[in-house]
């Protein structure tokens, strides 16, 4: 299900719990309908609406911070990217087909991450877009890293100073790819969907009883509308953000597309 899709489905059962509580309301005894029993409810309704904006606002908060993370985990994967093809530059021509392979790695990676976005130039692999992981678990993907990475293992240097290069370059493919496997685990999301489940239970009760007290005028109506769908609103956000590689928020494809860059020079 998609974030929209998960937003729209929150709003339509929030205006059903409403719903709900109007129809129920005719049908109860008149004791029910009581000045104490209505002031129960608004208690009630008070006490839910405050524990249900704490956790929205932890929610949102987590959300955006895992968000943040990942985006500046993404920003460093791209220096790591242009730092290693320097290195590897500085090396020599006996490092040419693996720079070649990184650059192939950086434009497939973009075109399969943003498919929405305009393709880097270039001849590379065709990967299927897959939004959970912004693509960087592609098998395809990670067999152009680890031959670039076995060339430089291959390496043979003759002097100390391509020793040293030799070393460094090994020490930016392993950083590079333990980045690349903690961007594919944060792009998993990290909100727990029980929890979330036990929050719209408490939403669709707050609902109900306004269903239940709510006097029946357009006004009421409106009202219990715009809330639902400010709710619906905060939930689109905190499942966009906590998929960083899908939907209307994620993460910008600009640092690899400057890593990109740098490596075409």
């Amino acid at each position: 299900m998609t974030e929209i899709q998960t937003a729209v489905l929150v709003f339509v059962l929030l205006l059903a719990s409403t719903g709900l509580g109007a129809i129920v309301r005719p049908l109860l005894p008149e004791e029910h309908k009581a000045q104490e029993t209505v002031q129960l409810l608004q208690l009630l309704v008070g006490m839910l609406v405050t524990f249900a904006a704490l956790v929205l606002g932890l929610l949102t908060a987590s959300a955006k911070t895992g968000f943040d993370t990942t985006n500046n985990d993404m920003r460093t994967y791209a220096t790591v990217l242009i730092e290693l093809d320097r290195t590897m530059r500085d090396y020599g021509h006996d490092l040419d087909d693996a720079r070649a392979l990184l650059r192939t790695y950086t434009a497939a990676a973009i075109a399969s991450t943003w498919p929405d976005e305009p393709r880097p130039a270039g001849d590379y692999p065709a990967i299927a877009p897959s939004p959970k992981n912004g693509d960087l678990a592609s098998p395809e993907l990670g067999t152009l890293l680890g031959r670039a990475q076995h060339s430089v293992r291959l390496l043979q240097p003759a002097d100390a100073y391509h020793r040293a290069l030799a070393d460094e370059s090994a020490g930016r493919f392993e950083q590079l790819i333990a980045l690349r496997w903690k961007l594919i685990e944060e792009a998993h999301g990290s909100l727990s969907y029980p929890f979330d489940r036990i929050l719209v239970g408490w939403l669709l009760i707050i609902f109900l009883c306004f269903g239940l007290i709510a006097p029946r005028n357009a006004l009421s109506l409106v009202t219990i509308m715009l809330g639902a769908l400010s709710i619906a609103s905060a939930v689109l956000v905190i499942v966009d953000l906590d998929t960083p590689f899908s939907g209307p928020i994620m993460i910008a494809s600009q640092p690899m597309r400057d890593a990109l860059a740098y490596q075409s020079h």
